[in-house]
């Protein structure tokens, strides 16, 4: 699959993806790519995210791909039983561990957890072995139960701007070569 052949849905995490962060460069680069807004980015409420990204899925008119960041994840998948039979494929970037109770802030847990029901299309998900908002462990464990292809990120922090991935041309080349497999 080609960028030109698919709706590109680019889905920032808690408090959004600044200019800086890989998101905004694809979002950028890639003709077919295009955010999903949150009303509320700062105090995300479940049923408001996943609402978000079933309507942008619904008024995409070629095959979606999705491309989550953090508590994107937790959005798109929550979203996935009313938009399955039009996404393609997902690209799955540091998916924080919603169930965990020691999260901050507190009401990011209210995104899990996570259904664990194998996905219905291909997938990547990449994790980090040092990111302060999942342990790798359970990333591994969430990327096995959906069947997503695990990405071992090395000591990547949360795989944001903070971390050092800005350009993130690592990442962009994983995406291109999932893309053109698609």
């Amino acid at each position: 699959m080609k960028v030109q052949d698919t709706d590109i849905l680019i889905i920032p995490g808690y408090t959004n993806s600044g200019p800086d962060h890989w998101q905004s460069r694809w979002q950028a680069k890639l003709s077919t790519a295009r955010r999903v807004e949150q009303a509320e980015w700062t105090k995300p409420v479940r049923e408001d995210w996943v609402a978000e990204v079933v309507k942008a899925a619904n008024e995409a008119t070629k095959p979606v791909v999705l491309v989550a960041h953090s508590l994107g994840v937790a959005a798109a998948v929550h979203a996935l039983p009313e938009i399955k039979d039009k996404v393609k494929g997902a690209f799955f970037v540091a998916p924080p561990d919603v169930a965990d109770p020691a999260i901050r802030p507190r009401h990011l847990m209210t995104f899990g957890p996570y259904p664990r029901d194998p996905l219905p299309f291909p997938s990547i998900t990449v994790a980090s072995r040092n990111d302060p908002f999942c342990r790798y462990e359970v990333a591994d464990e969430i990327a096995g139960a959906w069947g997503s292809f695990l990405i071992d990120a090395g000591e990547a922090g949360h795989i944001n701007s903070e971390s050092g991935h800005g350009p993130w041309p690592e990442g962009s080349m994983v995406f291109a070569q999932f893309l053109s497999k698609l």
